[in-house]
């Protein structure tokens, strides 16, 4: 069963009827994306949990939520709760659409899980979207941990190598999920993934939050060009929106210079490799680092030129 598919529906069709007077059923269809069947089935479960939903037959008829009555909280259980936020929060749909949907979700929840959702939400940034699932109570100690300034200790990537950290955010990148933190056996700041931790555990010390990186940038950086052995930036004549629509934001952190250039920083297992990825965007573009770079950029356009050049006559 898709809890947080599930769930998530739910509360979406609690709001588009709290958004119109009349819906048809294949009205309410076509915006889930489901049958109309997985619809009447959506509207009884509403109507368990106490929402007064009227359906009428025939010209100007649909469903409609019932007017002039108190509405019950949205009886989501805790995994349902916390699955349907960290969809949202990790960039299903466009952004406003999940903080409207997230603002709903916080008025309809019992008030025990609201404190518990605003734990997470309050701990979480993101850029991109459609990243590996995690396990919601992992993500919920992390959050409480972030939210009551408590160290945390973990295994990671294997048993034997442990950490103990002073976690800062959660963020959510395009691809998974990764926790920035004060390492203090490092004595500096790391990002861990979270799919590569395990025994995750609050510890009872507190700690006084330090100066902190900005957690999204930082995490996005060090996935997109620290991880690997070379690093490179180029500056493209061409708009940051434009650029980042075309690079994934794992592969390549863009910054804005201006509104017709901006700077492309990624990383690589060889200079090569970044600097045809850049190539291949189809725009103008000038090596900024490292300076070797320039040198593999001539000598690239010298084999291009020689493979390009005319066959000699037999």
């Amino acid at each position: 069963m898709d809890v947080s598919g599930s769930a998530e529906r739910v509360l979406t069709l609690l709001g588009l009827l709290q958004q119109r007077q009349v819906w048809t059923g294949p009205e309410l269809a076509d915006r889930l994306g489901v049958t109309a069947r997985t619809v009447r089935r959506d509207v009884e479960r509403l109507r368990t949990l106490g929402y007064p939903v009227h359906a009428s037959q025939g010209i100007g008829g649909g469903y409609q939520l019932g007017a002039g009555q108190d509405l019950p909280p949205l009886l989501l259980d805790d995994e349902e709760a916390i699955a349907t936020t960290v969809s949202l929060l990790g960039g299903i749909g466009d952004g406003e659409a999940a903080l409207r949907a997230l603002a709903k979700l916080d008025r309809v929840l019992p008030t025990r899980l609201r404190h518990e959702v605003r734990a997470l939400s309050g701990s979480v940034e993101s850029f991109g979207g459609g990243r590996t699932p995690v396990g919601p109570e992992v993500l919920m100690t992390l959050a409480r941990a972030c939210r009551d300034e408590v160290e945390i200790g973990f295994a990671y990537r294997s048993a034997a190598e442990t950490r103990r950290v002073e976690p800062y955010r959660l963020v959510a990148s395009d691809r998974r999920w990764y926790l920035l933190a004060y390492d203090l056996d490092r004595d500096d700041w790391r990002s861990f993934r979270v799919d590569r931790m395990s025994d995750v555990s609050a510890r009872t010390w507190r700690f006084r939050p330090r100066a902190a990186p900005d957690a999204a940038a930082y995490v996005q950086e060090g996935v997109a060009s620290r991880v690997y052995p070379h690093q490179a930036r180029f500056l493209v004549h061409a708009p940051a929106e434009t650029v980042g629509a075309q690079i994934s934001a794992s592969a390549a952190v863009v910054r804005p210079r201006g509104s017709e250039l901006c700077e492309v920083l990624s990383g690589g297992g060889n200079l090569d490799f970044v600097l045809m990825h850049v190539l291949l965007l189809g725009h103008d573009f000038e090596v900024l680092d490292p300076p070797e770079l320039g040198q593999r950029c001539r000598a690239l356009a010298a084999k291009l030129l020689a493979a390009g050049a005319p066959a000699p006559d037999p």
